[in-house]
C-alpha cells in the first residue's frame, strides 16, 4: 500500500495531537525542573529559555510531518536532544513515522531519538541511584518502543480503513456499470418491442391508405372495407401500444402481460389478410415448442410480413412453418415480387436487426435474402429440444 502521501489532518485533529505532545513535553521539563532542584542545582538560563523555545521549534516543524515525514522526525529527534521539552514532540514524531510502517525509517529515527536522549544526560546532569549506561538506554528505548507500536498500530488501522473504502468504491462503480448495462438492455429491449408492436400494424394501414390513394377505380364498397381495415388497424396499433406502456408504467415486481405465442400466428395472417396481403400459412409441427420459440417465431412472422406491406405491395406471402421435438423449427417466409406501386412508408432499419438480436439469444440463426424473381424470403432456424412436449400443434 502507497503512504507516501497521506491525507491532511482537520484543524481539530491537529490542535489535539500537538496539545498533547506539548502536554508530555511540559511534564518532562518541570520534572527536570524539580530534579534541578532537589540537587540544590538551580535552572539555568538554557532551561528557563532556550528548552521551551526548541520545544515550541519541534511542534511548530511538526505541522509537515505528514508532508516530509522522515525530514521532521528526524530533524525533530536531534533536536529533542537540546530540549527535555520536545520529549512529546519527538514522540509524537517517532507515531508518525511508524504509522508509514516502514522498517528503515522507523529504526533510523529511534537510534537517533535514543542516541539524542545521552546528550540530554550531559545537559541536565541529574544524579541517580544506578548511573549505569544499560539503565539511561533501557527508558528511552523504552518510550520509543511503545511510540512505535501505536504508530504502527494506527498504520495498520489506517490501512485498513482505505482498503475498506477502495472497496466500497469500487463496489460503487461496478454497480453504476451494471445499472448503465441494465438500463441499456431495457431500452433495447423496449425498442425491439416497440417496433414489433407498432410497425406491423402501421405497415398495413400504409398499405390500405396507399391503395385507396392510387386506385381510382374501387366501389364504394371495396373503399368503405379498406376505410375499415384502416380504422380497426389504428386502433389495434393504439391498444398495443397501451400494453406497451403499461408494462413501462408497471411496478418493477409485478408480472407482465403474456406475449403473443405461436397460437397468435394464425391470427396474424387473418389480420393481414383482411388488410389486403395474399397470404398462405402452411404448418407441419409435430409439437408445441417453448414459450420462447414461439414467442421468436411470431415475431420473425411478424417482421416478414411488415416488411412484406412496405417493399412489396401486392405480392404473395407463403409462410411456411415445420420442425419436430429434438430437431429445429424453421420458419420461412417468403414473398413474390411486387405487384403495385403505393408509397413506401417510413423505415426505421430497424427491424432486421432487432429480430436478429432475438433469434440468436433464443439460440437460433436468422437468414434474409432477395431471390431470383425479386422477391424476398426470410428463414429462421430455432432450436427445439426434445423435453419440450410432442402435443401436436
Amino acid at each position: 500500500m502507497n503512504t507516501d502521501v497521506m491525507p491532511r489532518l482537520g484543524g481539530w485533529q491537529q490542535t489535539w495531537r500537538l496539545a498533547a505532545a506539548a502536554a508530555v513535553g511540559a511534564v518532562a521539563w518541570l520534572s527536570t525542573g524539580v530534579l534541578l532542584r532537589v540537587q540544590g542545582d538551580g535552572p539555568g538560563s538554557w532551561y528557563l529559555i532556550g528548552d521551551p523555545l526548541v520545544a515550541l521549534g519541534c511542534l511548530t516543524v511538526l505541522l509537515w510531518r505528514r508532508r516530509f515525514p522522515l525530514a521532521v522526525a528526524m530533524t525533530v529527534a536531534i533536536a529533542s536532544s537540546a530540549s527535555t521539552a520536545s520529549t512529546g514532540a519527538a514522540l509524537l514524531a517517532l507515531v508518525s513515522i511508524s504509522a508509514r510502517r516502514r522498517p528503515v525509517e522507523i529504526g533510523v529515527v529511534v537510534v537517533a531519538y535514543v542516541t539524542g536522549s545521552q546528550f540530554s544526560v550531559a545537559l541536565y546532569p541529574v544524579e541517580s541511584p544506578d548511573p549505569s549506561w544499560w539503565l539511561q538506554l533501557t527508558f528511552p528505548a523504552l518510550t520509543a518502543g511503545i511510540a512505535v507500536a501505536v504508530g504502527t498500530a494506527m498504520g495498520a488501522r489506517r490501512a485498513e480503513v482505505r482498503s475498506l473504502w477502495e472497496r466500497a468504491l469500487s463496489a460503487e462503480r461496478e454497480w453504476t456499470a451494471l445499472a448503465a448495462r441494465e438500463r441499456a438492455f431495457e431500452r433495447n429491449r423496449i425498442a425491439r418491442e416497440m417496433h414489433d408492436v407498432l410497425a406491423h400494424r402501421i405497415s398495413l394501414v400504409a398499405m390500405q391508405a396507399g391503395v385507396l390513394d392510387h386506385r381510382g377505380d374501387l366501389k364504394a364498397e371495396e373503399s368503405r372495407v379498406l376505410v375499415r381495415g384502416i380504422a380497426d388497424g389504428s386502433h389495434q396499433a393504439l391498444e398495443e401500444l397501451r400494453d406497451v406502456l403499461g408494462v413501462l408504467r408497471a411496478d418493477q415486481g409485478g408480472p407482465e402481460p403474456p406475449q403473443p405465442s405461436l397460437d397468435r400466428i394464425p391470427q396474424l395472417v387473418a389480420d393481414a389478410r383482411t388488410s389486403g396481403l395474399d397470404v398462405t400459412l402452411t404448418t407441419t409441427l409435430t409439437g408445441q415448442p417453448s414459450d420462447v420459440v414461439g414467442r421468436t417465431c411470431y415475431r420473425v412472422v411478424q417482421e416478414g410480413l411488415t416488411n412484406a406491406a412496405k417493399h412489396a405491395p401486392g405480392a404473395h406471402v407463403d409462410i411456411t412453418l415445420e420442425g419436430t421435438a429434438g430437431d429445429v423449427l424453421q420458419v420461412d417466409v417468403r414473398n413474390s415480387r411486387a405487384t403495385a406501386r403505393t408509397a413506401r412508408p417510413p423505415s426505421s432499419g430497424f427491424g432486421l436487426l432487432g429480430l436478429t438480436e432475438r433469434v440468436t439469444l433464443a439460440g437460433g440463426r436468422l437468414d434474409h435474402h432477395p431471390t431470383p424473381d425479386n422477391g424476398y424470403v426470410l428463414t429462421a432456424r430455432l432450436p427445439w429440444p426434445s423435453g419440450q412436449g410432442e402435443r401436436g400443434t
